[in-house]
Formats: structure tokens, sequence, C-alpha cells
């Protein structure tokens, strides 16, 4: 049986996924007017003077963060960062369920109120999905070394938890 913990394939399919969530997720967010403000404003956390800031922070956060998955450079800190982002959704979603608000998370453009209609199990769905994509981005922090990555081409060096650095 192959190892399974730490196998640079299971590494790729992580971070090939999550660059392709986080960069539409951006994309999406970028090109809609506003859409990313409004999502941001809708789950009433942060003073609304933050909003158009983080409107455009963090769409272009998460295409910076998807082109790095993408070609393999500093996959344990881009690891870390989208997991910080995802916990980030997570406390998001929740907070508005658990205060009973019914919103568009915003997460691949749109966002705001909408009806309560299926509200607990749309909830469900986002939390669930951003929880496996903190899971995923915590395994590429653990285990950085991936296939087909600029990194493993010693263009980056990088701290490796599992040997000492000499």
């Amino acid at each position: 049986m192959k190892k399974v913990w730490g196998n640079p394939a299971i590494g790729t399919i992580f971070r090939l996924i999550l660059a392709g969530v986080l960069g539409v997720a951006g994309y999406v967010k970028m090109i809609e007017p506003h859409g990313a403000r409004d999502a941001i404003m809708a789950y009433r956390l942060l003073p609304p003077s933050i909003a158009p800031f983080l409107g455009y922070a963090l769409p272009a956060a998460e295409i910076v963060l998807a082109v790095l998955l993408l070609v393999g450079l500093f996959v344990r800190i881009s690891g870390l960062i989208s997991a910080i982002l995802m916990v980030m959704f997570v406390i998001g979603i929740a907070s508005v369920w658990i205060r009973g608000y019914s919103i568009d998370c915003g997460c691949f453009g749109g966002g705001g109120d909408i009806s309560a209609d299926g509200i607990a199990r749309k909830y469900t769905v986002e939390i669930t999905r951003d929880v496996l994509l903190t899971l995923m981005s915590l395994w590429l922090f653990r285990w950085p070394h991936t296939l087909v990555s600029l990194e493993n081409n010693n263009v980056v060096h990088t701290f490796n938890l599992d040997t000492p650095d000499i």
C-alpha cells in the first residue's frame, strides 16, 4: 500500500483543486462591479467603510494564491494563508446563520440578502465545502512537496518540517 500521509500526488491534487476554486472565486468577484463589496457588507460583521477596500483586496488575494498554488510556488505559505482565509469564510457563514440572516455567501460572485428558503441546507453545504478546503490547505502547509511544482525544481528553498534544515 502506498503511503497516504504526505503523498506528493495527493498534495498535487489538493493544490490544483484549491487553485481552481480560489482562481474562479477571485476572478468572478473581480469582474463583478461592487459584487465582493456588497457580499462583504451582507455579513454585517465589519464597518461599511472597510467593505470597498476588501471588495478589491479579497479577490486579488484569491487570484494571487491561485496562481502560486497552480505553479507550485511558496506552497507552504500559500497553504497556510488559504487555510486562514477558509476559516474566516466558515466563521462568516456560521455567524450569519447563527444571527438568522439569509444571505448568499458571495463566494463565487453575487452576495447579499436572499430569501430564507433552504438556507440551512445552503449554509451547511457552504461550511462543509470550506472545511474541506481548509483541510486541503492544511495538508499543503504540512506537506508542501507536490508533483509538477516550481518549488521542486530548487527555484525556491522552503523550510521542511520533516527534516532538519542544515
